[in-house]
């Protein structure tokens, strides 16, 4: 430990212990406790208690939490935790209502449960119970004390510190941990109801993802008992969580997943229209949840609907997931979910009648259910079912009851189906199918695009521009898209009184443009005056818009402009990149400087290559650059940046510089400061920058004077100082110890070094 450091901790013990003294807000706290741990990792924690007895005195005086606020206490038993050295912390685990202290003291147990066997345990063979330290046997004793117990509370509290202990220890010593407390554990699951369900299932996939359990059958007998005793809601996360396990049982497999399925599996049972109506679970009747016995209350119907259609959501993708996959079964239990919800279905039963009065207007279950369709369009289906899912698709997006966050699950699913529908996959061409919805689709997007509700017209426009990028270049979706007014209205858009609006409108300008899918506009009452192209209606945003969305949306189809060569910008890139440099110069947002010095850097490549093996440019083409930077002013907007008082900006010029800098020296040549024109002026406005002076403009330099800047500047360790953090001087552990003692008065008035 750093003398200083030393002679300041007693003093600052003395603090923390003394209730009367105001103590150093939160963030101290924690940042001293990294410290202590970081001090701890790099050598032994007995031989600091040692050097240090004030931390013990600390310890002792702190465990009176009547005398402390709670958020003292848990820095105390989490430094108690770090040290592993008093027995005494472990009664102020009961009890205690504050969430920090019971996190806290949790921590604690798991640090000395880890520290006090880890060691015996290493390399031998897992300790029997009376072979483990005291410390050790005093917490598994409170441990089985609190899952004997009737208090929930209590019970819920020993499943935490269990969870937290088998998912970060991994030593042979938790065989032995588990094997004392599992049959404490299994007896949970015989009480009515059964405590703490969700803190129960935590743990036992915790136990079932360590590597030293996971061999245990015991284990997976209570997995398969829990799934059994708890109710579909409480046992869903646990079936899911068991079938994202790489190894285990496969008739645990099977009863988790029917877990999962039997919710979706009643929807359809209470839609079955005759003997052909597709199923998710056959055989015995008890193996399907009974229709009556479906959660009465529309709450909890609700819920259980959407937390399988969540799980299975996540399954959907994964190498692991069951297998044969009811792709088709799935797929008639979303759409027949959403006919629900938006009462086009026809039930033909009492218990139908009665889901349909629980589930119409659902916003939660809409959503629910569009997610999970859109991610089964990375699956297979029958024609038939296919052309459901467009139908209900399309219904929802013309329905008028459709809320906006529910139209956007709608546009995002369908964008999904039509992406999943593309003949041969990945190829540019529509399904046949798809190409007839086209004409539906841009009807809908028409009338969206027009809604008074923002939050539409962005997920309009979002949609299109997705479909554009995408199917831009294909032949039926441009016929369509140009024969509707689609694109007038994005133009219009760009106008919109809502600043998201306009940033979206500002994406589908930039795609319809990039295709030459916008048409000029009509303006019959002014026929003589000329037309913006959309790089003048950009410029336009960029230069006058109030709001800082639409003019970052506007740097980014710049730059994609230029990456892609998109034509009426390649024709003329410097003409087309300068005006939008300088006012992205000049713009008071930092995200568009940034994005402005991104399109500098894009033109830099543009002119002299990317960055590679073969750095330097060719002294011709160098000089020809270089001329065109200048004339583009783009040196004093990076030069300018350098000082910005936003990092990402300072450090995305120094990016640039530096690339320019390899380009124009050529490999293993020497730098000379000063081998070129007198820089002196150049110099002289660097320095009032970095003073946070303004100054007057450069003006256009020559290049040899921007090469001899460079060479003279040490652009290597600027990049280095703007890599580390704003305050890594005052980080520092003795500069934070004076902080905390001088929030109380303890250092003199000159000893502080608070930032």
């Amino acid at each position: 430990m750093d003398p200083e450091c030393a002679r300041l901790l007693p003093a600052l013990c003395a603090v923390l212990a003394d209730p009367r003294q105001p103590v150093a807000d939160d963030t101290c706290l924690e940042k001293l406790l990294d410290w202590f741990k970081a001090v701890t990792g790099a050598g032994s924690s007995l031989l600091l208690l040692q050097e240090h007895p004030c931390l013990v005195e600390l310890l002792f005086h702190v465990l009176k939490p009547q005398d402390l606020s709670s958020r003292i206490l848990s820095f105390t038993l989490r430094l108690a935790g770090i040290f592993a050295a008093q027995e005494n912390c472990f009664q102020f685990l009961q009890g205690d209502p504050s969430l920090f202290v019971a996190s806290a003291a949790g921590q604690l147990l798991v640090r000395v449960l880890d520290l006090a066997l880890r060691g015996p345990a290493e390399g031998h063979v897992c300790p029997q119970a009376w072979d483990w330290p005291a410390c050790a046997r005093k917490v598994v004793c409170h441990l089985e004390d609190c899952l004997r117990s009737e208090a929930a509370p209590r019970v819920t509290q020993a499943l935490h510190v269990l969870t937290t202990t088998f998912g970060h220890c991994h030593g042979l010593w938790t065989q032995g941990l588990w094997a004392r407390l599992s049959p404490l554990v299994a007896r949970l699951l015989e009480k009515d109801p059964v405590p703490a369900p969700h803190a129960l299932v935590d743990l036992l996939l915790s136990v079932a993802r360590s590597s030293v359990l996971s061999s245990d059958p015991g284990l997976w007998e209570t997995a398969a008992q829990a799934l059994s005793r708890l109710s579909p809601t409480q046992a869903g996360p646990l079936a899911a969580g068991i079938l994202k396990l790489q190894d285990c049982p496969q008739a645990l497999r099977i009863q988790a997943f029917r877990i999962l399925l039997q919710p979706l599996a009643h929807v359809l049972e209470a839609a079955a229209q005759g003997p052909g109506a597709p199923r998710l679970l056959e055989g015995a009747a008890g193996d399907l949840m009974a229709v009556d016995t479906f959660p009465p209350s529309r709450s909890a119907c609700v819920g259980l609907l959407c937390s399988a259609l969540a799980h299975l959501e996540l399954l959907q993708p994964l190498p692991q997931r069951p297998s044969p996959w009811p792709q088709a079964p799935l797929l008639a239990a979303a759409v027949t979910i959403l006919r629900f919800c938006n009462g086009s279905a026809a039930p033909s039963s009492e218990a139908g009648s009665r889901l349909c009065t629980m589930l119409v207007g659902c916003v939660r279950v809409q959503r629910a259910a569009l997610d999970f369709l859109g991610v089964l369009s990375q699956g297979l289906g029958p024609q038939e079912l296919v052309t459901q899912v467009f139908a209900i698709l399309l219904e929802y997006l013309v329905s008028p009851d459709s809320s906006p966050t529910v139209l956007k699950k709608a546009f995002q699913a369908t964008l999904r189906w039509l992406l999943s529908s593309a003949t041969p996959p990945g190829c540019c061409d529509l399904e046949p199918y798809a190409q007839l919805v086209l004409g539906e689709l841009l009807a809908v997007l028409q009338k969206r695009l027009c809604s008074p509700c923002w939050e539409v017209r962005d997920s309009g426009l979002e949609f299109l521009t997705q479909m554009t990028r995408r199917w831009g270049g294909q032949g039926s979706f441009r016929q369509a898209l140009l024969g509707s007014e689609v694109p007038e209205l994005t133009r219009q858009l760009l106008q919109d009184p809502e600043s998201y609006v306009r940033a979206s409108a500002v994406a589908a300008v930039g795609q319809l443009s990039s295709w030459g899918l916008l048409a000029a506009p009509s303006r019959p009452e002014h026929p003589d005056v000329p037309q913006k192209t959309p790089l003048e209606e950009l410029l336009l945003v960029l230069t006058t818009d109030s709001e800082g969305f639409p003019r970052r949306a506007v740097m980014r189809v710049f730059t994609e402009w230029l990456r892609d060569g998109y034509a009426d910008v390649a024709k003329d890139p410097e003409q087309s990149v300068a005006p939008v440099l300088q006012a992205a110069s000049r713009d008071l947002d930092w995200e568009v400087r940034v994005q402005g010095l991104e399109l500098a850097l894009v033109f830099l490549e543009q002119l002299l290559g990317p960055l590679g093996p073969s750095t330097a440019a060719p002294p011709g083409a160098l000089t020809q650059a270089l001329q065109a930077l200048c004339r583009v002013q783009l040196f004093e907007f990076a030069l300018r940046s350098l000082f910005d008082c936003d990092r990402p900006v300072a450090q995305k010029s120094c990016d640039l510089l530096l690339f320019l800098k390899a380009k124009a020296t050529p490999s293993g040549s020497q730098q000379e400061v000063g081998d070129g024109p007198n820089v002196a002026s150049v110099e002289a406005a660097l320095r009032r920058w970095q003073a946070g002076e303004q100054g007057q403009p450069l003006g256009e330099l020559a290049p040899e004077t921007v090469l001899a800047v460079l060479r003279s500047m040490d652009l290597e360790a600027l990049r280095d100082t703007l890599a580390e953090s704003s305050d890594h001087v005052e980080r520092s552990p003795q500069s934070l110890l004076q902080d905390m003692l001088a929030t109380v008065g303890v250092l003199g008035d000159n000893e502080a070094d608070c930032y």
